[in-house]
Parts: C-alpha cells; structure tokens; sequence
C-alpha cells in the first residue's frame, strides 16, 4: 500500500534527539526545556484532593469553568483586558495544542503565515497541515530583534495571520513598547489576525516587563493570546494550556479543540484554578530563574563560550565559534557524547538561514546540575 506524509520533511523533533542521546550517554541534559527539580508539593496536594473529591471525568469542552474564571481574572489583573471566561477563554492540552487549533481554525489552503525565525518547530508543520504557506521574517544574530520593515515587506494580501513569541524561545528576546506599537501600525493595513505565544510571560529578567498583546485594546480585539501552566509552576508534563481571544475566533478554536482532544485533565485544572486564584501574579518566578541564569553564566564565565543576552525564558544561547567551526547539529551531538553535556543546536528553529555557531542551553536545572555542567563545558 502506498503511502504519501503529509510532513515528509518532518521528523523526530531536535528536542527528542538530544534527550535520547543525553540519556543513551550518561550526559547532563541541558538541552529540552523542562526542570529536573519537582514542583511544588503543595499542588500535588492539591491534584489529589481534586481527584479524591471525585473530579475524575470528562468536565465542559472550553475548560473547568472556574479555572477560566481565575484566567479571566489574572489577565485583567496583570495586562488590563477582560476576557469572558464563557465565551473567550479555551483550556488545552497544553500551548502546543492551543497553537495547533489556533493555525487549523484560522488558516485555508493557499493563505500565508508571518514566522519569525528562530521559530519554535510546532509552528511550520501545523501551517502546512493547513494547507497555508509560512512568510519567514529573519531575528538576525546577535539581538534577534524584530525588524519591522522587513515584516512589513512580508505582509500580502494572503497574509491570515502573524504568529509572534515574547518571552522568545529559543532566543530569550523579549517585545519591548515599541514593537506593539509597531506591530499596531503593521496591522493597519492588513485583516490578519495575530497568534501571541506568552508561555514564558512570568520569566522575564533584569526588571523588564512581558508586553503582553492583551494589554493594547486594539491587539487585544485580533489576537489570541495563548499560555500555559507547564513553564510557570514547573509541571511540563501535565500539558495544559489556553487561549484568550475574541469570542467569534474562540467559537472556531474550539470547533477543532473538540475534536483534537475535547477536554483536558479535570482534578489539575481545578487545582491550577486554586492556585492561579492565590497568586496570579507569580512575582518570585523571575527571580527564581535569573538566579539560576546569573549562576550558569558566572560558572561559565571561565570557558570559551560566549554567552548572547537572555531577557527572558529559561534558555541561554551560547556562541561556540572560539571551539570550532562545525555546524551545529554536529558539534552539539559531538558534545554530548564527548563531553556530557547535551544542548540543543539553532538549525532546527530556521527554515531559510544559517545558525551559525550557536547552542541553546536550559537552566531550568538544579544549582547542582548547572555547576557540574559548567564545569564540563568549562574543559571543551
């Protein structure tokens, strides 16, 4: 029997790759974007309450109401905009998902995508699954900031929909007042809708602020905000996420959520609710991860790394280019078989550059695990 991929360039993502081999070899993985530290026992405690409480079946498509309500509360609180949590905010599978419903309810074949590269790698293929073609718009080494004139030369009238990412993975560039303002004058002249990933918003460092797209009414009115719980309260592998959006764009969202993954766990979304309610603010967050930053670059202040500004997330890109000159898929695989410590390579997050001789490290780690691998990477 025949058989034609519909991704036939797509294969077993980078992040996959790396851990496997990090645990194939005994390496310290910096590379996939997850704490090897637990999350707060006190919401485990709460999950089970939930779950002994009876909370262990199909709850409402949209989301638990009241962690919609607490969403809906928190958005307001931080970034000024009400969403109705009814009719305006969608609980997901986690921000992947979110992104998947957003691009498939939005764009038909034949319509165009603004990406900005470095572009997280869920991105591209849910365009094309869509039957939609992604615009590249370059963040040029070494400050990945956006240059607009560039975006407005990408913009047709194809364009559907620009898909933007402040705190920005894997570069850690964060959108300062003047790219919403010039993001505002872009969408003068275009009917495109904006795609916000913010699942980075509470880590932001050195006293900057998330410009979240909710704070401008005008942004607010074409956008779908998207987040999630994983990154915020260390729990990347209970996947939930969310949309806010305008309630005609969320009606559509949530024809494909349905049918995607209908609903999502009902004990921890009633816990997120409970906490997300105590602290909507999370304001120790980016403390927590600048400290675990400033360590990792102060411990590799001594090797021939050198590291890029990181304003926010919890990943820092390294420049290797005083090691060696090898591409960087092949020196971050070489570096974790050799050395013990695996990152992950830029390629993969470009479609039309080069990367260069830049990796990508997480310090979401123990204070531990980032003094034993700077100390390997202080050796290279």
């Amino acid at each position: 029997m025949s058989l034609v991929s519909k991704l036939p360039s797509v294969g077993v993502t980078i992040f996959t790759v790396m851990s496997k081999l990090a645990n194939e070899t005994g390496a310290i993985n910096l590379s996939q974007g997850f704490p090897d530290f637990d999350c707060d026992p006190a919401l485990v405690d709460l999950v089970a309450e939930k779950m002994r409480a009876a909370h262990n079946q199909y709850c409402p498509m949209p989301g638990q109401l009241a962690l919609r309500e607490a969403l809906a509360m928190k958005i307001e609180r931080l970034y000024g905009h009400r969403y109705d949590p009814v009719t305006e905010i969608t609980v997901t599978s986690g921000a992947t998902e979110a992104l998947f419903c957003t691009i498939t309810a939005l764009v038909h074949p034949g319509d165009e995508v603004v990406v900005f590269e470095p572009a997280y790698d869920s991105y591209v293929p849910a365009i094309q699954l869509s039957g939609g073609r992604p615009v590249f718009v370059t963040l040029r080494h070494p400050d990945y900031r956006i240059d607009w004139d560039e975006v407005r030369r990408a913009i047709s009238p194809k364009t559907k929909l620009l898909i933007l990412n402040s705190p920005h993975n894997p570069t850690g560039t964060i959108f300062g007042p003047e790219d919403l303002r010039a993001l505002k004058d872009v969408l003068t002249r275009t009917d495109a809708w904006v795609a916000s990933d913010e699942v980075y918003e509470h880590i932001v460092f050195d006293g900057g602020r998330h410009e979240s797209l909710a704070r401008d009414p005008d942004l607010a009115a074409r956008t779908i905000v998207i987040s999630s719980f994983g990154k915020t309260y260390h729990t990347t592998g209970w996947k939930v996420g969310y949309t806010a959006a305008p309630a005609a764009v969320t009606k559509e969202i949530q024809g494909v959520h349905q049918w995607v993954t209908f609903t999502v766990n009902s004990a921890i979304q009633l816990a997120y609710a409970d906490i997300v309610n105590d602290d909507p603010d999370c304001a120790a967050l980016a403390g927590f991860y600048q400290a675990k930053r400033d360590l990792f670059l102060e411990m590799m202040r001594g090797s021939r790394f050198r590291p890029l500004p990181s304003a926010g997330t919890f990943f820092q890109l390294m420049e290797y280019g005083d090691i060696t000159g090898e591409p960087d898929r092949e020196f971050a695989i070489r570096m974790t078989k050799e050395h013990g410590v695996a990152s992950i390579p830029l390629s993969p997050f470009l479609h039309t550059t080069t990367a260069g001789t830049v990796l990508r490290f997480c310090f979401a780690k123990k204070d531990a695990t980032l003094r034993a691998a700077a100390e390997r990477l202080c050796r290279i």
